[in-house]
């Protein structure tokens, strides 16, 4: 189930840069930026560019390179930010904590919240 035709996903107003964000890393179809609501001493959230795909199983399901690249872009920053250290977590679905239905991950690094696995 695809988000065409919807109103654009807080994510895709940022890439769009009609909401400021600190963006840490961009692609052509990936971005990076800090949470607003960190939940670890470094806590970013990364996604697709469109807003095709609300959670991981879809886009792994349509277009697998693109959640390589995401991935390793996440790597990338973690390396940067965390040394290589890191929890990357996707919540699929609003019991699991999705609150925002554009596809991304939350990478997180250094001393964890207690009871922090990463929503939106």
């Amino acid at each position: 189930m695809s988000s065409s035709g919807a109103e654009p996903s807080i994510f895709s107003r940022i890439v769009a840069r009609e909401i400021p964000a600190t963006i840490v890393a961009e692609t052509d179809r990936i971005i990076a930026f800090n949470d607003i609501h960190p939940q670890a001493p470094v806590h970013v959230v990364i996604t697709t560019k469109t807003q095709q795909y609300r959670n991981v199983v879809e886009l792994a399901a349509a277009e697998p390179a693109l959640l390589a690249e995401l991935v390793d872009v996440a790597r990338q920053v973690a390396d940067e930010r965390t040394g290589g250290e890191f929890r990357l977590v996707f919540n699929t679905g609003p019991s699991a904590g999705q609150t925002v239905f554009h596809v991304h991950a939350h990478i997180m690094g250094g001393q964890l919240k207690e009871g922090s696995l990463g929503s939106h």
